[in-house]
């Protein structure tokens, strides 16, 4: 009996391993490695790992350079490794690939040579990031997602002001799904409450209308509001037909517009939770209390409200984890202030092809929800709860 158990949840283990185990830990992995540098330039990197970074290397390793830079231009991979340097320091890229294309040139000794063809080769930190970068991996995308950067001699600084975007954005994600949460609640918590209030075919037609639009794409009902919001909208033109505004608001491409997209698209999730808990208070307690000389207010406050608070916990968070990662919906309907983190993670990895840069911020967002769902359990205790157990 126990081995019969034991093969039935071997899909759901599996399932869990290959969908969700390998790709977070190659998140994790492709945050930290990146091997371009040490791969195309093998020996270069082995001897500059062996560097002690106090002064310009020697002749040996000089020579040990020129010699990968031949290697890695004529096998055409030396633009990963100048792809690397560059990200670290700007203007490796030229050095790395101008060098490649004059290498053949170069005669011993090659400390002269090389300085002779680029002054560049002749800072120190040059090579030092080139030693940094010897290794496969690197703290260099963690850092930067924190808006960190580690400088040539290895000490830790803010980026440049013009440069700290991320936890700006980060924090622009966090805000907006904080305030697209609050409105999903205040809209959910009374529609839950009159749903589970009715019985019959009532109750039944206002949670059809709940679920309708889980039948639809998310693409296309961000697409509705794009014609229902804008300029020459059904909104405006609604408006305007009684009287209401004289020129069209300005309903689109910006914050509120993404506030009401999203909190649309989201607000099922918070109903259903909440209302899947309302289902199991009974009535009666309200009615005791009434009874008892309670007023209504106090009533719910002191007997409903609390029974409630894992549904409403459980929706707060559901809605807060998936509004984190919009991507569609702010990008469609927000304006280029309102773009959330996942949009320069998909922005890293379909148009820079920094896959890097990409899993960093895509672990940035995966602590930050880890951290938001331990904070809500230990304020609200939900995991005692039978809704998160279930």
């Amino acid at each position: 009996m126990v081995m019969r158990r034991s093969f039935l949840v071997l899909p759901v283990i599996a399932f869990n391993l290959v969908f969700f185990v390998f790709p977070l830990g190659l998140v994790i992995l492709m945050s930290v490695h990146d091997a371009k540098f040490a791969d195309a330039l093998p020996n270069a990197a082995a001897a500059l790992s062996r560097w002690d970074g106090e002064a310009l290397p020697g002749e040996d390793v000089q020579a040990t350079m020129v010699a990968d830079l031949r290697a890695a231009y004529r096998a055409r991979t030396l633009s990963g490794a100048a792809q690397r340097l560059n990200y670290e320091l700007p203007g490796f890229n030229s050095l790395l690939i101008n060098t490649g294309r004059k290498v053949e040139t170069l005669s011993p000794p090659y400390r002269e040579a090389l300085v002779a063809l680029d002054p560049r080769w002749g800072d120190i930190d040059y090579w030092r990031v080139a030693a940094s970068a010897s290794s496969p991996y690197t703290a260099f995308f963690l850092l930067s997602s924190l808006d960190l950067k580690r400088q040539p001699d290895g000490t830790i600084e803010r980026a440049p002001e013009d440069k700290r975007i991320y936890l700006d954005t980060l924090a622009r994600t966090l805000w907006i799904s904080v305030v697209v949460t609050f409105i999903c609640l205040l809209a959910g918590y009374p529609m839950a409450y009159l749903i589970a209030a009715l019985r019959g075919g009532r109750r039944a037609f206002l949670l059809g209308c709940v679920m309708v639009p889980f039948w639809m794409s998310l693409l296309v009902r961000t697409s509705a509001w794009v014609v229902l919001l804008q300029t020459r909208g059904l909104v405006n033109d609604t408006l305007r037909a009684l009287g209401i505004i004289a020129e069209p608001l300005e309903l689109i491409y910006n914050r509120p517009g993404v506030y009401v997209a999203m909190a649309h698209i989201l607000l099922p999730f918070m109903i259903l939770p909440i209302y899947s808990v309302m289902q199991g208070v009974r009535a009666d307690q309200m009615r005791a209390a009434l009874s008892l000389g309670a007023r209504p207010t106090a009533a719910f406050l002191g007997v409903y409200l609390p029974q409630t608070l894992p549904g409403v916990a459980a929706g707060t968070l559901l809605v807060f984890i998936m509004s984190i990662g919009f991507y569609v919906t702010p990008a469609l309907v927000g304006a280029g202030s309102d773009q959330m983190l996942s949009y320069l993670i998909a922005q890293f990895t379909t148009q820079n092809a920094n896959w890097g840069m990409a899993s960093s911020l895509a672990l940035l967002l995966m602590l930050t929800v880890a951290a938001t769902f331990v904070i809500v359990e230990r304020l609200t205790g939900m995991g005692k709860s039978s809704l998160v157990r279930a």
